[in-house]
């Protein structure tokens, strides 16, 4: 079922609030791609989320070393599904590749694993200290201005930075889309430190990486669990207490999520589209692609809000 659209993003690119990250496409390590799921469980998972009118995609060329925009890249000549998709990748600015020039070659080579003549959102994977890396803005404006790219953004930037990075673009005449921070129930610190605030201001979208907290929200795991792939690294940091601490939230998503016919990752995901932010939930098959795309189409109450907002303070 085709879902609403909406422009979640600056100018031509107009998406469902809602996208897929791709992170877990073709990472071994830490996601078990080729082990617990593979090529083409990824690739159902890219044409079910098409078929439900999510159609943002966003992976990085560091990403299962290239491996992941390769895959999009592949699913995207097979075909088989309606719709013209979103495609948003990153650039990883190393100490070492902080020169215009150093962007420009890994724009032609996201371009070419992709097998696409425009990247529709290129984004500048996180902040440097450096200060010759604001020349990194000037170099997305170039490839804006040559047809690579669409839209540009950021991703991990402090408010800030953010404010420097808009006006350097400004400068050139492109607009700063979007701003890739983690944001969930329980990790809101972009509520308090001025990330949300001023991507209002601005009228930047919040796109909001690890928005059920590496599946801690899904209502799977909990003390005396034993999580897989990256919850298995991810639930031991976090510790047994902080789990117990989560119980609680996860209860209220499942109260919330029974009175809409929701799960708890719906319920989540939906607060945070609330939020005017939007979340891109991992999806490894078709089942997880069709359950992210089921916090679409409904809303919470205000009632509801409020007590999600009340149960997670802790978090902000």
């Amino acid at each position: 079922m085709q879902r609403e659209v909406t422009e979640g993003l600056a100018g031509d690119l107009k998406v469902a609030p809602l996208g897929v990250g791709a992170w877990a496409w073709g990472t071994s390590r830490l996601w078990g791609y080729g082990q617990e799921y593979g090529r083409r469980e990824v690739g159902d998972a890219f044409r079910a989320s098409m078929a439900e009118g999510v159609t943002l995609f966003d992976t990085a060329e560091i990403y299962g070393n290239g491996a992941s925009e390769r895959i999009i890249g592949e699913v995207l000549r097979e075909g088989g599904f309606d719709g013209t998709p979103v495609i948003a990748t990153k650039f990883a600015p190393l100490p070492y590749r902080l020169s215009p020039r150093s962007l420009i070659s890994a724009v032609d080579r996201s371009l070419e694993r992709l097998g696409v003549s425009t990247i529709d959102l290129y984004q500048i994977h996180f902040p440097s200290p450096l200060p010759r890396a604001m020349g990194l803005m000037d170099a997305l404006a170039e490839v804006v201005r040559e047809g690579k790219v669409r839209q540009v953004g950021v991703s991990n930037y402090g408010a800030e930075q953010m404010r420097r990075a808009h006006d350097r673009l400004a400068s050139h005449g492109v607009r700063l889309a979007s701003n890739q921070v983690r944001y969930s129930l329980l990790d809101r610190a972009s509520e308090t430190n001025g990330v949300l605030d001023a991507c209002r201001d601005l009228d930047i979208t919040l796109i909001a990486y690890s928005p059920i907290a590496q599946g801690l929200l899904t209502g799977k795991y909990g003390p005396g669990t034993k999580p897989s792939g990256i919850m298995r690294r991810f639930g031991r940091a976090f510790g047994e207490q902080n789990l117990r601490k989560v119980e609680p939230v996860v209860q209220i998503l499942r109260e919330i999520g029974e009175a809409h016919a929701k799960e708890p990752t719906q319920v989540a995901l939906n607060w945070l589209m609330g939020q005017g932010t939007l979340p891109i939930p991992g999806a490894k098959n078709e089942r997880q692609a069709r359950q992210n795309a089921g916090a679409l189409g409904w809303s919470l109450s205000e009632d509801e809000k409020e007590k999600l907002d009340l149960a997670t303070l802790g978090w902000r």
